[in-house]
Order: C-alpha cells, then structure tokens, then sequence
C-alpha cells in the first residue's frame, strides 16, 4: 500500500513539474533542470511525467527523454513483481 501512495505522490509531481518547465520555457525564466526531471522519472514519476510530456508536448524530441518509457517498463516489472 507504501508503494501505491508512493508513486501517486510522486507522479503528480512528476507532471506538475513537466507543466511547470514548459510555462517556464514559454516565458523564457528559470528552466528545471534536465536532470532533475529525469531523476523524477527514474524515481517512480514516469507515469506522470510521460503524460506531461504528451499533455504539454514537453521534452518529446529530445533523445534522452525516450529513456522515460524504459523506466516506465521497469517500473511496471517492480509493481508486479510487488503485488504478486
């Protein structure tokens, strides 16, 4: 159950934050940085961070941002692996 509210906290974050960095790249002002939103990701917020990406159309040409689907996937091997 940890693990549940655990990565809804962190996936709302995740896309708050994608929200976030992409008003900030429209108004030109501090940008957060590419590690930090990658860290999220790898952190568990991948969910919430792929639909940012697709929601504020955020970060989908960059090549490095395809890693978020992997995490993605491991993601979903660990919450199986959990729950099983």
């Amino acid at each position: 159950m940890n693990l549940i509210i655990y990565l809804i906290i962190i996936n709302i974050l995740a896309f708050l934050l994608c929200g976030v960095d992409k008003r900030s790249a429209i108004n030109n002002t501090y940008r957060i940085s590419e590690e930090k939103l990658l860290t999220i990701s790898v952190a568990g917020g991948c969910f919430g961070f792929i639909l940012g990406m697709h929601i504020f159309h955020h970060k989908t040409r960059k090549i490095k941002f395809k890693f978020v689907y992997l995490f993605a996937i491991i993601w979903i091997v660990i919450i199986v692996y959990e729950f099983i």
